[in-house]
């Protein structure tokens, strides 16, 4: 189950790399011998390789009955592969501390592999066959769906998975987008090995791969243990067409009744597309509506005036078929109603008048100070180089990054705080809040 095995001299070696500017980052392009393309980032600070890479496919490639298919797959590569049964697939990655991870996103599959550079080679070994050549044992695929369904069944009287659930379905209603990732307690069941080995061959494929590497390894070494972990691969994947996603629901709020102290709220609208001229401004102006930081105005107004919330933020997310904003917070039942006309007049406010010039300033500050720590360990380096290359953001994004956020103007910000929230929210509220019904509209 995505296990990630530690020992003490390996999280010695998974430590900082040094909170270098983010320009320091130098960055090659290596074409394998088997011509299969990625990114290095040589990095001798300490001694070992990690490496982040994504299929393209996802959830959105679940079969319409059996939602948590890619979900069930990311959690059982590990449970053997090849002449290796669980036991002892388990037993090889902890013998030489190795870290395999696997999980599904709607648009991709991830996984990620960090190890001591004396075992790399076995540890792109295991890697090449849980990826080619995974067991999916009756008794292995069992247990984990078993415990994949004790989760689902504490999820469903979660009020943050309720209505977070709830939201997904309402905005995409006919759409994969709208399934759940991790499937249900209907889907999870009928999941068949079949269709654990039928997703596999359909992604797990070189055309549809994006690979980064940082470590203390040079361009020729890291092509060979390339081909070494993926070189076995089909060269093209078969992938489902995903049709373009329209954000539905608009304008409705959806109660759904939870026998709960308190209710949670989750909001959403139509959002920016990562490689749309526009979404810099639109990142900047989001962070200062309700960044996730103690000083976005949906943070101040809720939390720090009326102690309505602990806390309470809303991000941009996009997908390769849509995009949108969605945030959230949790309050007392009979407060439910004066938190919720706070966030949509504070939404409102920022779509009529955009932010103050104080305000995009200091966002900007934040934004660029903030950004080396997302750089500051080898995987999250590679994290990163995985996510720039999946946005066709170009090599030079990490350089270029901050002159990109000085660029925009006030103005800017202005208008596209405008585009970004004047399209009206979805809401979902999971709880008994006093003074709430659902609206058709």
């Amino acid at each position: 189950m995505r296990r990630l095995v530690a020992v003490i001299a390996a999280a010695a070696a998974f430590a900082l790399v040094g909170l270098a500017p983010a320009g320091a980052v130098t960055i090659e392009k290596v074409v394998s011998p088997k011509g299969i393309k990625a990114w290095l980032v040589r990095e001798k600070a300490v001694p070992l390789i990690a490496m982040s890479y994504a299929f393209a496919g996802g959830s959105a490639q679940d079969p319409a009955d059996k939602a948590g298919t890619a979900n069930l797959v990311a959690d059982t590569l590990d449970e053997g592969a090849g002449e290796l049964d669980s036991k002892a697939y388990h037993d090889r990655l902890e013998r030489r501390a190795i870290e395999l991870s696997f999980s599904a996103t709607r648009d991709q599959f991830y996984g990620s592999l960090r190890v001591l550079n004396d075992n790399r080679d076995e540890a792109f070994d295991l890697l090449r066959l849980a990826l080619s050549q995974p067991r999916f044992d009756a008794e292995a695929v069992e247990r984990v769906r078993a415990q994949e369904i004790s989760g689902l069944r504490r999820e469903t009287t979660n009020p943050n998975n309720i209505a977070s659930r709830a939201w997904w379905q309402a905005a995409f209603p006919d759409h994969p987008y709208g399934r759940e990732t991790k499937g249900s307690l209907e889907s999870v069941p009928r999941i068949a090995v079949a269709d654990l080995r039928d997703y596999t061959r359909r992604v797990f494929a070189r055309n549809g791969l994006t690979i980064s590497i940082v470590g203390d390894i040079d361009a020729k070494a890291a092509g060979e243990l390339i081909d070494k972990a993926f070189g076995s691969l089909p060269e093209k994947n078969d992938l489902k067409p995903v049709p373009e996603a329209r954000l539905a629901g608009l304008g409705r709020r959806i109660v759904t009744d939870v026998d709960v102290p308190q209710a949670v709220i989750t909001f959403g609208g139509a959002g920016i597309q990562r490689n749309d001229p526009d979404f810099m401004a639109g990142y900047i102006v989001n962070h200062i509506l309700g960044g996730g930081t103690f000083s976005s105005r949906l943070y101040k107004e809720v939390r720090e005036k009326r102690g309505l919330a602990y806390g309470v933020s809303e991000s941009l997310v996009w997908f390769k078929s849509a995009a949108l904003f969605i945030g959230g917070t949790a309050t007392r039942a009979d407060r439910t109603a004066e938190a919720l006309s706070i966030i949509e007049a504070e939404t409102k406010r920022m779509a009529e008048e955009g932010p103050t010039a104080d305000e995009l300033a200091a966002a900007k500050d934040y934004l660029k100070g903030a950004y080396p720590l997302s750089l500051d360990t080898s995987s999250k380096i590679a994290g990163q180089l995985t996510q720039i290359q999946l946005d066709d953001l170009g090599i030079d994004y990490i350089d270029k990054r901050s002159a990109m956020i000085d660029a925009v103007t006030l103005a800017d910000a202005k208008r596209v705080a405008k585009r970004l929230f004047g399209g009206g929210m979805l809401v979902t509220v999971a709880g008994r809040p006093k003074g709430l019904a659902s609206t058709t509209q």
